[in-house]
């Protein structure tokens, strides 16, 4: 049996009351500030320790590397065994941002072996809404001994390789910053040649919550990214699309929303490779085309 994807607020404090707890990660970020270590400090999940998106589950490089490249497979075993993780154990994310970072940090550990990675459905703010308790400060666990798997460039695109997709590329940013006519980061507006938009908007609720499987389905359906075949909550995203399908890739930003647009694929069948430097690296490479408009 393959492991869930989601779980709920009520599922995880049973999970916590039990003899084998998850390792419970905060990966609170949001772009532009530096707090997220704070407002752990401030309340978290009992027992959860703090994940550091910019940090552990992001690399750093030139900028045609884009914001967020992935971590080397050494560097994320040693930030894992830093949070406690031991070999077999459940591992559940969780953050405050519409579950953002926490989707980058479920899809970097699946990608990286680990069988059994949950996203809190909601984010924090469900945990309080079912009464969980938060408690203030750092929780520094024992070092953990998971050994991680070396995917190296499994299940992730290059620019070179995005220039020659054949397949079906999904851009997750919101419509204006597709077309082109609005760019607050970004040295260049516009988005990739051929990319379809589907706004990360389209698979989550107002509160943040994933929206069901259908509606998901559809989401994709109407960029033209149907699922194949029946829903499989374990798949991992990789780059072979659905069976009998194109392939299908993701990008956003910087490759953390683009994360969570592989999750959302996940939950219905489909596997969606990720192009972890999205356009913060398109855009910061001499020479590469630029579209606008739909």
């Amino acid at each position: 049996m393959t492991a869930p994807i989601l779980i709920s607020a009520e599922e995880l404090r049973e999970l916590l009351s039990g003899d084998t707890p998850p390792r419970v990660l905060d990966v609170r970020y949001r772009l532009g500030a530096t707090d997220g270590r704070e407002q752990y400090l401030t309340g978290h999940i009992p027992g959860a320790v703090f994940a550091d998106l910019e940090g552990e589950l992001a690399g750093h490089g030139a900028p045609s590397d884009g914001r967020h490249p992935l971590p080397d497979d050494a560097a994320l075993e040693s930030a894992a065994r830093g949070w406690g993780i031991r070999a077999g154990q459940t591992v559940v994310v969780y953050d405050d941002a519409r579950s953002l970072p926490a989707s980058r940090a479920w899809w970097a550990l699946r990608r990286a072996g680990i069988g059994d990675v949950r996203l809190l459905d909601g984010g924090l703010a469900t945990w309080i809404a079912v009464g969980g308790a938060v408690e203030p400060g750092e929780v520094v666990p024992e070092p953990g001994d998971v050994v991680l798997a070396r995917p190296g460039a499994a299940g992730v695109l290059s620019a070179e390789q995005v220039a020659e997709w054949d397949g079906i590329l999904l851009d997750a940013r919101a419509p204006e910053r597709f077309r082109g006519e609005s760019e607050p980061i970004d040295p260049v507006a516009g988005h990739i040649p051929g990319a379809r938009n589907l706004p990360i908007s389209e698979v989550l609720e107002p509160d943040g919550r994933f929206r069901s499987p259908d509606r998901i389905a559809a989401a994709f359906a109407a960029v033209g990214a149907a699922p194949g075949h029946a829903p499989d909550a374990g798949a991992m995203p990789g780059a072979d699309g659905a069976p009998g399908g194109a392939r299908i890739a993701a990008y956003c930003g910087s490759g953390v929303t683009a994360a969570q647009l592989a999750l959302a694929g996940a939950l219905i069948g489909l596997e969606v490779a990720v192009f972890p430097g999205s356009w913060s690296a398109w855009s910061n490479t001499p020479g590469l085309p630029v579209a606008t408009g739909e």
